[in-house]
């Protein structure tokens, strides 16, 4: 990993949101916010099965990127969704995503 990428001190969040009322499958729903999320500038992100974990410069811009994926799935047709976030925000030292991982290898 590069010097500049460990030098920045990042706010990491997991982000779960889904549709209630719009049957059994989802995934056309979860879709369109995955198609928000992506296309968000200035964030980092990885998708896992269950949620997208997010890397930002700023407690602010993890709450813009994911207040546009809440509404992309209203606008996706859901009537009522669920938004949970869960947000690391750690200023002590420089770090990336990674080194949540690495730290328990």
């Amino acid at each position: 990993m590069s010097d500049k990428k460990r030098k920045s001190t990042k706010v990491i969040a997991e982000l779960v949101i889904a549709p209630y009322g719009v049957g059994t499958s989802l995934s056309e729903y979860v879709k369109e916010s995955v198609k928000e999320i992506d296309d968000f500038p200035g964030i980092r992100v990885q998708h896992t099965p269950m949620s997208s974990i997010i890397e930002a410069d700023s407690v602010e811009k993890i709450l813009e990127v994911t207040k546009a994926a809440h509404e992309r799935m209203f606008d996706a047709g859901a009537a009522r969704v669920s938004t949970l976030l869960r947000i690391d925000d750690r200023r002590d030292k420089p770090r990336v995503m990674e080194d949540k991982v690495e730290s328990i290898s």
